[in-house]
């Protein structure tokens, strides 16, 4: 895939506010400067941080632990992302556990032995899930709801050495290489945890950030845009057919909506075409180029196709009541090389000024190109957009 352009807008800290789960999550700032939390807190994964990068994490001594089981609950609509990790020998040991196209995926590593295994039924439903994992003997096994789900079994021909020193735990990111994986996977997880309880140890997490945002009591499928950022895409990273043209469709509750919903920049680094909901005045606000038109916001459901001369928008899938724009003459037919050749946003405007410019606040229940379901974890997005999950 094409290297995307960094094109990230500027931050503050997304918090989530309507109808949050549990109280905020409070910590205290340690003699190192990090946030220390409960093990047993409600925290969202997919909070702002190098991806790999454990949200947070722990270490204990092996002397003290006195079980080698640790569970908690688990809520997401998102297919993929790393939700625990641990390692003893400072990595040279170490477990992951993941989703993968939304089943449960278990990588380890010990001694020498590289072992990976997924499989059970889909858990990326956003219904919570309690998962529990442990060590029993040569086994390791993953317990769904109180049912099995998965059971790794590890021989090795090297003789057992008595375990002691550090061992390391985290959520939401890894520790170790992740040139080391067995199985490749993105990292980032749109997901909620809590309730953990971590081998029945009472240590305090710590955490690099100072606040760790909350969950959302209720969620839905969709993308959710606070108002703070945007995701982009190069448009040659999709297949455009020159009869076809170039199609994206929105699905939500346009009346919702408040921002930019789509912009496109061609090859030249131009602005070409947007489309920018507003609460306030109740309309969608199209723009190709000159030309102009809006659209009262009752509709949930809209097409862009741009083609080699023109552009159509329409709100039904019939397209009976499409909106036409004419590229112009002086265009024809270099106009859908110059899109495909540019980039297109969800969720703001591109091009200069983009820090501070109508970013998108609402929920987008589904986003497709060329038909398919665009995943906004492949875009360059700011980590305040949630890729899989909206509040309900």
């Amino acid at each position: 895939m094409a290297i995307f352009r960094t094109a990230m807008a500027g931050g503050l800290l997304f918090i989530m506010s309507l109808m949050l789960l549990g109280r905020r999550v409070e910590g205290e700032v340690n003699g190192r400067g990090k946030t220390e939390v409960a093990g047993d807190s409600v925290v969202y994964l997919g909070q702002e941080r190098d991806p790999w990068r454990p949200l947070i994490r722990t270490t204990v001594n092996l002397v003290e632990i006195r079980s080698i089981k640790s569970s908690f609950q688990f809520r997401t609509f998102d297919p993929e992302g790393v939700i625990f990790y641990g390692d003893t020998k400072n990595g040279e040991d170490w477990f992951i556990l993941s989703l993968k196209d939304g089943h449960a995926l278990m990588q380890i590593s010990k001694e020498d032995i590289l072992v990976s295994v997924t499989g059970g039924r889909k858990l990326n439903d956003g219904k919570w899930h309690t998962l529990e994992v442990s060590n029993k003997g040569k086994f390791v096994t993953l317990v769904v709801d109180g049912s099995p789900g998965l059971e790794v079994g590890m021989q090795s021909k090297q003789t057992q050495e008595v375990i002691s020193g550090e061992l390391r735990l985290a959520l939401g990111g890894i520790l170790v290489d992740k040139e080391k994986l067995i199985v490749e996977l993105d990292p980032q997880m749109d997901g909620c945890v809590r309730e953990g309880s971590w081998l029945n140890l009472s240590v305090p997490w710590e955490a690099e950030a100072e606040e760790l945002w909350l969950c959302h009591q209720n969620i839905q499928p969709g993308s959710y845009f606070s108002g703070k950022g945007l995701a982009i895409f190069n448009t040659s990273v999709f297949s455009i057919d020159e009869d076809q043209g170039f199609r994206l469709e929105f699905w939500g509750d346009f009346s919702q909506l408040d921002g930019t919903v789509l912009s496109v920049e061609s090859s030249q680094e131009q602005l070409m075409f947007t489309a920018v909901a507003s609460n306030d005045t109740k309309e969608v606000v199209l723009t190709f180029k000159e030309q102009q038109f809006t659209l009262e916001n009752t509709f949930k459901r809209l097409l862009v196709t741009f083609l080699k001369d023109s552009v159509k928008v329409a709100e039904r899938e019939d397209e009976s009541n499409a909106v036409t724009f004419l590229a112009g003459a002086e265009s024809h037919p270099s106009y859908l090389t110059s899109v495909r050749g540019g980039r297109f946003a969800v969720g703001g405007l591109l091009g200069e000024g983009v820090i501070g410019s109508r970013f998108l606040t609402g929920c987008l229940e589904k986003v497709q190109v060329q038909g398919k379901d665009l995943d906004l974890d492949l875009s360059v997005k700011h980590m305040s957009v949630s890729s899989h999950s909206c509040p309900a």
